[in-house]
């Protein structure tokens, strides 16, 4: 196992110091430019999509603008928003929170590209609603089947079957940590849970996450701000502490530029999912009049993610006097934290946090496998076996060694991230041509645009806009 660890270890130093992080940057920075920092520009009228989409209904089968919003924050807003920060901060140092923003506000640019070719090369399903993702734009855009498909079974295992081990392990380690309660009962638990929601169905989960995501959110960020204004005078000095960390070299602090940069893109990643590839997946399959409302909306969850959930993590362990001399890292850190600074009341309640947090992306992340196991098969039987092996590997995840876990979902999401932002690239200029068609209409006065695929310098793969 330690062969293994080490192996895949090597493999994630390369693709992530010489490729990801050059690839995501410099995407972001070119997407950024390219659509006048729509990120930035437009974010009032993502605020109103995204309350609009609140109140909206739509056919039984199909599913809401907010709907969507809410399926992607579940899978993003997981344990890589609580375990995943402190483990940034310990490896990288306070440093690594800097870089997480900034590769939240260029990650931005680019969720709002992948989602914005995700809506205009959605595929309409037989029985109602929507299909799609990158393996939909790669396959019917690209005309790469062998690339739509490696991209497909590479997302199913990545969020089936690895990250949810990885939130399944976090929901054991925390209630071990705060009620001593064996993992095997966990692990029992978790799975009868999880295989309740993904033998439910897409729409049900739809609806699940609807309300379960917002509360989830909220009351994390609420503990954070609390944490923050009983500590108040020592913001200052901890906001410091990030900036000047991101570009120099403190061992005291958990390393240098390199180590900052790299963990605080990592972690930044695995939270927010800009680029990955996943969340298309989801932004796929909103009811809207024009892809650009669900490329917004997906824009703004990144946001969301990172500059509020994540950054509420960062706050609660750089907050606590002894972090760095703690000897603690994930879960167990942001425990030690709570329980320093509010009391150990917090001992009960983050568990139950974290359950949320770990379960809803649980059943987000399934959400993204059976969309893509419906593109790697339409026999009903390989969505059985594969919701079979997800309920298996939430019961051995909540068993598993954590570092290894970590390094999988690292290698995979790597992977995963190459394939689709080299797709994007290739068809970043039919989202340029639907984001310019948006706002034009938005000028000319129409309150709610709509979209035609004529606009495009080609119909090549759409199937729902002619």
């Amino acid at each position: 196992m330690t062969t293994l660890n080490n192996l895949i270890g090597s493999m994630n130093d390369i693709i992530w110091s010489y490729l990801l992080i050059i690839g995501l940057v410099a995407s972001g920075i070119w997407y950024s430019i390219r659509t006048r920092f729509v990120q930035l520009a437009r974010i009032k009228e993502m605020m109103r999509l995204l309350v609009e989409g609140a109140g909206s209904n739509t056919g039984k089968d199909h599913i809401t603008s907010f709907q969507a919003f809410c399926v992607s924050t579940a899978s993003r807003v997981g344990v890589g928003n609580i375990a995943g920060i402190a483990i940034a901060v310990v490896l990288g140092g306070p440093g690594a929170i800097f870089w997480m923003w900034v590769i939240a506000i260029l990650g931005s640019a680019t969720g709002f590209m992948e989602s914005t070719l995700a809506q205009i090369y959605k595929v309409p399903k037989g029985d109602g609603g929507f299909l799609g993702g990158p393996a939909y734009y790669i396959k019917n855009a690209l005309g790469s089947s062998a690339m739509a498909r490696l991209f497909a079974v590479l997302l199913a295992v990545t969020f089936g079957l690895i990250f949810n081990s990885l939130q399944a392990n976090t929901i054991a380690l925390s209630m071990k940590a705060s009620f001593a309660l064996d993992p095997m009962v966990t692990a029992c638990a978790v799975t009868v849970l999880s295989a309740a929601c993904v033998f439910g169905g897409l729409s049900r989960i739809a609806r699940l996450v609807q309300w379960f995501v917002p509360v989830m959110a909220i009351g994390y960020i609420l503990i954070a701000l609390f944490v923050m204004i009983t500590n108040l005078t020592a913001l200052p000095a901890v906001f410091s502490m990030i900036f000047s960390t991101a570009f120099t070299a403190d061992a005291a602090l958990g390393g240098g530029l390199g180590a900052a940069l790299m963990n605080g893109v990592k972690r930044g990643l695995f939270s927010n999912e800009a680029g990955m590839g996943s969340v298309p997946n989801a932004a796929a399959t909103a009811d809207v009049t024009h892809p650009v409302k669900q490329g917004l909306v997906q824009a703004l969850a990144v946001f969301v993610d990172t500059l509020l959930v994540c950054s509420a993590s960062a706050m609660i362990v750089l907050l606590c006097p002894n972090w760095a001399s703690s000897g603690l890292t994930g879960i167990e850190l942001v425990q030690h934290c709570l329980v320093t600074e509010l009391g150990s009341w917090t001992l009960f309640a983050l568990p139950v946090m974290i359950f949320m947090f770990a379960f809803s992306s649980i059943v987000g992340n399934y959400y993204y496998g059976e969309i893509n196991m419906d593109f790697i098969s339409d026999n009903r039987h390989a969505l059985t076996v594969f919701r079979v092996l997800v309920v298996v590997m939430v019961f051995l995840g909540s068993l598993s060694e954590m570092t290894l876990l970590w390094n999988l979902a690292d290698l995979f999401m790597g992977l995963l991230a190459l394939t689709n932002l080299v797709a994007v690239a290739l068809l970043a200029k039919h989202a340029y041509r639907a984001l310019d068609d948006y706002f034009l209409q938005k000028k000319n006065g129409v309150e709610e645009p709509s979209f035609k695929a004529a606009i495009l310098d080609s119909r090549k793969g759409v199937y729902y806009w002619d």
